[in-house]
């Protein structure tokens, strides 16, 4: 088993910065991906970002232009930096990393971590 433990998180005035970073408790093979979901109250949870295991990048369009996913292998590690936030960037963010099994892909959660972005 995978832990995940995300930290970063905070509360920010609309314009500032975060770096969200997510740590795995051992060294991960076989990843397909490493990604930021969000849920704020009220919403489903909703992809952020993701980067694949050859460095490709896909963001939601909400936050293309203000938020970077970027990952350390070497770290175990995989950060999403957040600049010019805004209010409705306010929800609680979860580290995903999808694995390659042997039957399948596996998914590993962290616990989340909240931003609270206030206007």
């Amino acid at each position: 088993q995978v832990q995940l433990v995300e930290s970063g998180g905070g509360l920010v005035q609309a314009g500032g910065s975060l770096r969200l970073s997510c740590v795995a408790s051992r060294s991960i093979f076989n990843i397909i991906a490493m990604a930021w979901y969000r849920q704020a109250p009220g919403n489903q949870r909703e992809l952020v970002a993701i980067i694949s295991s050859t460095g490709i990048t896909n963001y939601a369009e909400s936050v293309k232009g203000r938020f970077t996913i970027s990952r350390d292998y070497a770290k175990n590690t995989v950060y999403l930096q957040m600049n010019s936030l805004k209010p409705e960037d306010t929800a609680v963010y979860y580290c995903n990393v999808q694995v390659r099994g042997a039957l399948g892909a596996n998914d590993y959660w962290g616990q989340g971590t909240q931003v609270t972005v206030s206007s």
